[in-house]
């Protein structure tokens, strides 16, 4: 038995999907326990790609149980579109579960978050403009509407009552948007209310019986940990917890029952909006990396900007969220390079840096120091064991390995789920290196 966090170690974007289906396969719970539709991630299967921002990808194996936890915050609309779209697949969603605590994305929110964000100009965060903020902002205030009172129409009427005439103010006066019609909302909710109704429970309690009953349970964060709104590169982050200790909060589970936490990162940076990069690269070779890796977000289709591996920022993710081991992923991107970059460190006004800084203002000042490898210039996508990887694809996975100082289990190349090398059982294998001195295989 083992519970298992899989966190992004980057700023998203990573792979999470593709890592959390395959380790789905050995799970039988999946529990995402944070953010919102403003996330999104892909799976390819039998070349058909699923995009799914608030259901797990586990759902796709019938006998795994999908729990979409508390510290979520749940747009009923589409959550409904995604149930939709995987029955019409044949997929079933009768696994799937919803926290009766978690908090519910109003239309109000869209409609404030969009305003806002335009009303930065150019100070603006890079919001996604799906309501996500806004959403935990009613959450922390005391005023918002939970999967629970969305199944209480009398008391939901009463809490909207409140609500929509407050928001309208806002609406009206601060951003000369037109009101909200109250019945219309509300019979749109009762709506959502009556499908989902199935589907709700207490989730803290479902997981707790899963633990009891020693089943293997997998907890999925959205974003990553530079999105993190305690940890990341604020104020461009996200407005929950993507990082490792989220899981705890978000799913109601205690950091005891916590056994592994799993990063992923691709083999070399994204970043997807606004905010500090010390790796971008601004130019051609930025843009082929973007082109290569199908850089363009699930949720906005925004390209996504492109850099080399940042290992200062991979150390503080080792860090921050206790990680046990690795996944690299999009590999393959790199297989044309004759050279490749990897930041070891930063130079910040004139001294040199090993760990990140928490002030985005100095962050931004920070330039790379690289070190850099020779490229393998093959491809990839073929190999399905680390013996098929060329000298300088090995060399390079080593190199990162010991950089951050944590051992890497899977790599993937490519989007297809056979595309994958698993070094070591991720879930129940030890802790070890990737490799040994000679770049072969530890036994």
């Amino acid at each position: 038995m083992a519970n298992v966090v899989v966190i992004g170690a980057q700023w998203g974007d990573e792979g999470k999907g593709k890592i959390t289906d395959l380790l789905s396969r050995s799970a039988d719970v999946v529990v995402r326990y944070q953010g919102g539709v403003n996330a999104g991630h892909t799976v390819v299967v039998k070349e058909q790609a699923l995009r799914l921002h608030l259901i797990p990808s586990g759902i796709l194996y019938p006998d795994t149980e999908c729990i979409i936890g508390s510290g979520t915050a749940i747009d009923p609309e589409v959550l409904i579109q995604e149930l939709d779209r995987l029955e019409a697949l044949n997929i079933s969603t009768e696994k799937l579960l919803i926290s009766q605590t978690a908090h519910v994305t109003m239309p109000y929110h869209r409609l404030i978050d969009q305003a806002s964000e335009e009303r930065r100009g150019k100070g603006k965060i890079g919001t996604t403009g799906r309501g996500i903020g806004p959403t935990y902002a009613d959450k922390s205030e005391r005023t918002g509407v939970r999967v629970l009172d969305l199944m209480d129409a009398d008391g939901l009427r009463q809490q909207l009552e409140w609500a929509i005439n407050y928001k309208n103010a806002i609406l009206e006066k601060l951003y000369n948007l037109p009101p909200l019609d109250l019945e219309v909302v509300f019979e749109q909710y009762l709506g959502y209310a009556k499908r989902l109704r199935p589907h709700v429970v207490d989730s803290s309690l479902k997981i707790d019986e899963g633990i009891k009953q020693r089943r293997n349970l997998l907890f999925e964060g959205a974003q990553g940990t530079l999105l993190d709104l305690d940890h990341g590169t604020y104020p461009y982050v996200t407005s929950s917890n993507p990082v490792a200790g989220g899981a705890c909060v978000g799913a109601g589970v205690g950091p005891t029952m916590i056994d592994r936490v799993i990063g992923v990162a691709k083999a070399y940076t994204t970043r997807v909006g606004e905010g500090p990069f010390p790796t971008e690269l601004d130019g051609e070779l930025g843009r082929s990396l973007g082109d290569r890796g199908a850089e363009f977000g699930t949720t906005t289709g925004r390209r996504r900007r492109c850099g080399w591996f940042d290992a200062v920022i991979g150390r503080y993710a080792v860090r921050i969220n206790g990680m046990d081991c690795l996944a690299i992923t999009k590999l393959d991107v790199l297989d044309e390079l004759e050279e490749i970059q990897v930041c070891i460190a930063y130079e910040i006004d004139g001294s040199k840096c090993y760990d990140f800084p928490s002030s985005a203002r100095q962050f931004a000042r920070c330039c790379p120091i690289y070190k850099t490898l020779p490229g393998w210039q093959q491809s990839t996508a073929h190999c399905r064991s680390l013996e098929d990887l060329p000298q300088q694809a090995l060399d390079y996975l080593k190199f990162l390995a010991e950089l951050i100082e944590v051992p890497i289990a899977i790599v993937s190349l490519g989007a297809s789920r056979d595309q994958t090398i698993i070094v070591e059982d991720p879930i129940h294998g030890p802790k070890r290196a990737l490799l040994d001195a000679n770049g072969t295989p530890v036994a």
